[in-house]
């Protein structure tokens, strides 16, 4: 019968212990490599998905700025008839507006001389303003008819 000396124990230990580690190591390198195989696939699916996206997002790009040319030129147009209805009314204005001014005040002032006050009427008191919110001073409640 052969005798195991402690030494050959402790050689049969450390390659068992080398054996379990390296399983668990090629273990780990199998799942990397599976694990990079999805990334590269994955990668390479969404290379071309996104190569489409990029295209469509392109002419989305353009023809938005093709709108926006458009409301620019459109802008432009309302702002120059705007200047356009301004410079009208500013003419009409002063051609119109200094003559019918004099004319409604001759008239308003023809009214009067002809229509004249008559004694026997009382003149109209004056009207009252609400304001909401506000409240009349203790001053003046008393006043009230």
């Amino acid at each position: 019968m052969h005798t195991v000396s402690g030494g050959e124990v402790a050689g049969i230990l450390v390659a068992v212990f080398w054996a379990i580690l390296v399983s668990f190591l090629a273990v780990a390198l199998a799942r990397l490599a599976q694990t990079l195989r999805a990334t590269t696939k994955l990668v390479a699916d969404v290379t071309d998905q996104a190569v489409p996206l990029l295209s469509d997002a392109s002419v989305a790009v353009r023809s938005a700025q093709t709108q926006i040319d458009r409301v620019d030129a459109i802008a432009s147009d309302v702002q120059e008839v705007t200047s356009n209805a301004n410079a009208l009314s500013t003419t009409v204005a002063s051609t119109f507006g200094g003559p019918l001014v004099k004319v409604a005040a001759f008239g308003y002032g023809v009214r009067r001389a002809l229509g004249g006050r008559k004694e026997d009427v009382p003149a109209k008191s004056p009207r009252r303003t609400v304001i909401v919110g506000r409240t009349v001073p203790p001053s003046r409640r008393g006043k009230r008819k």
